[in-house]
């Protein structure tokens, strides 16, 4: 009985120190009771230098409600300058307005130059405007060496255009030698699908020979049938 006692006291405190409905504090001696206030009182300044809503500002002495109106100052700077919803400009000084309309200009900057983001050119300086093209550029002409969707060949330079035709031709090339439908034959040279079509043809005689893949007959030489079929 004894440890069960123990362990029910047990869960006691701990539903206490975890804020539980389930707490009772009139079993607790007073060491566990003064252990408790200073714990939730410590919990409670946490929540308010945290913008929590569980927050108690009336338990604040006056020297925390000076550190959680400071805390609270500085989340609303940051959330001014990620231009996230929690931004209320009007509690910014001067300065910090200045601070954050620099820091707007460097995160708007940066989402032109990288393609994402909400991007306005008409903020952009002269300087960020050259590099924002430039990245343009750039990501264009990946994107079509890539094959990818996102390609405007108009965009291109012609070095860049030439580069582009020759990604293009060796893919194709590769989804031919793949045997994949996507494979444009007449994008081929004539070297290339001479190699292509020899092959397939060493290719056709393999599986005619071991009979195992797909064999076509009339595609063999009259050796090479002779060899499958000695007798012939």
């Amino acid at each position: 009985m004894q440890d069960a006692a123990l362990a029910a006291h047990g869960r006691n405190v701990a539903n206490c120190r975890n804020g539980y409905d389930s707490c009772d504090r009139s079993k607790l001696s007073e060491p566990e009771t003064i252990a408790l206030a200073v714990a939730d009182h410590q919990r409670n300044v946490t929540d308010c230098n945290d913008g929590m809503q569980s927050c108690n500002r009336s338990k604040l002495t006056p020297f925390e409600s000076r550190e959680m109106a400071a805390a609270e100052k500085q989340r609303n700077l940051a959330a001014c300058k990620d231009g996230t919803g929690g931004c209320d400009p009007s509690k910014l000084t001067v300065a910090e307005t200045e601070e954050v309309n620099i820091a707007r200009r460097q995160i708007n900057a940066s989402d032109c130059e990288n393609g994402s983001g909400q991007c306005d050119h008409a903020q952009l300086s002269p300087s960020q405007t050259r590099d924002t093209t430039a990245a343009e550029q750039q990501r264009n002409a990946q994107n079509c060496n890539n094959g990818w969707n996102e390609c405007d060949h108009s965009k291109l330079t012609p070095l860049e255009a030439r580069q582009t035709a020759q990604a293009e031709h060796l893919r194709n090339l590769a989804v031919c030698k793949d045997g994949q439908e996507t494979c444009d034959y007449t994008a081929l040279t004539v070297s290339e699908a001479k190699t292509l079509a020899d092959a397939e043809h060493k290719r056709n005689y393999a599986a005619c020979l071991k009979g195992y893949g797909f064999c076509d007959p009339s595609r063999l030489t009259i050796e090479e049938t002779r060899t499958i079929h000695p007798g012939n």
